[in-house]
């Protein structure tokens, strides 16, 4: 493992003193979405149980529960809720196994939530440094590693197979490789260059074949897909993929502006006047990824759609001050549901309404340059 790099160490400094510099602007975070993000990050705390939980034994949940805090700011044992940092991210630690798993759930859930707890674990580590964490991701990493299928994507399970299974997987290790990558960790190149080459493979012209000419494709519509060749489009691939190919340094990828035209469709249509139901524009997993494309790709994309989201989360956020079981939440959509689900919803939320800030290592401005020199824009 490599030594922390002088750029994170002195975001870790920054943050430590709080004088990171904030959002650019009220057209980044506002007066209403800074309040917004604060009932939330009290509700969260609220409802975090002594060990670091919130109700479940997922780590992936946890992960998200971390996330959130310091995607504002709060690290651990700093900041008004650094104990409650301290709490999840002891117990991603404590309940990582021998292997390097971080999954003490169903074993389908195995490299879902190891994806996911990695990438924390790496932004954790990048803005303390902490040696407590070293071992535990240094196990993590080299398992994300061996488990990567032959084609270059990943399983549900933790075993390395001939096929991976879906791009919602690959999006999880990507994300957990670049964490690593930039709080300064290595990564063996041929493990990203194999996920490149996979992550494109799910991409679906429509119209022509998939193996047609590069120059066909190009000018046909398409999107990523959740499986190779299956055609199954959604937002939450359009942005899982968009999200992969900026974590690996293809910012020049065409086919990073196919999906963005999807998402920005998908952002800007949603209405300005939203009810007070609790209900976010989108299910938390598609939120969350949907967010992170429009911030990496940026520019136009991030000026025009952000605001809009944003908005949609502010004022779909439950303000009930007289319950304090629901104050300040989202409600649960898509597949977690009940208590876990609305914590799910409500980490996610902070975490949109917190990514102005750019507290996160993988928030930081501008293009990895050391990623896009070693993989290339293109392989086509």
């Amino acid at each position: 493992m490599r030594q922390l790099s002088h750029a994170t160490a002195v975001l870790a400094l920054l943050l430590a003193t709080g004088s990171v510099a904030q959002a650019q602007g009220d057209w980044e975070m506002t007066s209403d979405s800074q309040a917004a993000l604060e009932r939330g990050l009290e509700w969260l705390a609220r409802n975090q149980g002594p060990e670091g939980n919130w109700g479940s034994n997922d780590l992936g949940l946890v992960s998200m529960g971390a996330l959130a805090f310091m995607s504002a700011g709060h690290m651990p044992g700093v900041g008004p809720y650094g104990e409650s940092v301290d709490r999840a991210l002891d117990y991603m630690i404590t309940n990582a196994k021998p292997s390097g798993l971080l999954n003490i759930a169903h074993p389908r859930r195995d490299m879902y939530n190891h994806g996911l707890s990695t990438f924390v674990l790496g932004q954790a580590y990048g803005m303390t440094n902490d040696p407590r964490m070293t071992a535990t991701l240094d196990r993590a990493l080299q398992l994300i590693v061996a488990t990567q299928c032959e084609d270059g994507g990943w399983n549900y399970t933790a075993a390395r197979q001939t096929r991976g299974n879906d791009l919602s997987l690959a999006v999880m290790q990507a994300k957990a490789l670049r964490s690593a990558m930039d709080s300064g960790l290595e990564v063996p190149p041929e493990v990203i260059s194999l996920a490149i080459q996979s992550v494109r493979e799910h991409y679906h012209p429509s119209g022509v074949e998939r193996d047609a000419p590069e120059a066909d494709q190009r000018q046909a519509a398409g999107q990523f897909t959740y499986r190779k060749g299956d055609g199954r489009g959604t937002p939450a691939m359009a942005a899982a993929g968009v999200v992969c190919l900026q974590e690996f340094g293809q910012y020049d990828d065409w086919r990073i502006e196919k999906n963005m035209e999807i998402l920005r469709e998908l952002v800007l249509q949603l209405p300005e006047t939203v009810p007070r139901d609790g209900r976010p524009p989108f299910d938390p997993y598609t939120l969350y990824y949907v967010g992170q494309a429009i911030y990496q790709v940026g520019g136009e994309d991030w000026e025009e759609c952000y605001p809009r989201l944003r908005d949609y989360l502010v004022q779909s956020q439950l303000n009930t001050p007289s319950d304090a079981s629901s104050d300040g939440m989202w409600i649960a959509q898509g597949h977690v549901r009940g208590e876990p689900g609305n914590m799910y919803s409500t980490a996610v939320a902070c975490f949109i309404l917190a990514m102005p800030n750019r507290y996160l290592p993988i928030l930081q401005e501008g293009e990895i340059e050391s990623i896009r020199s070693q993989f290339g824009e293109n392989d086509e």
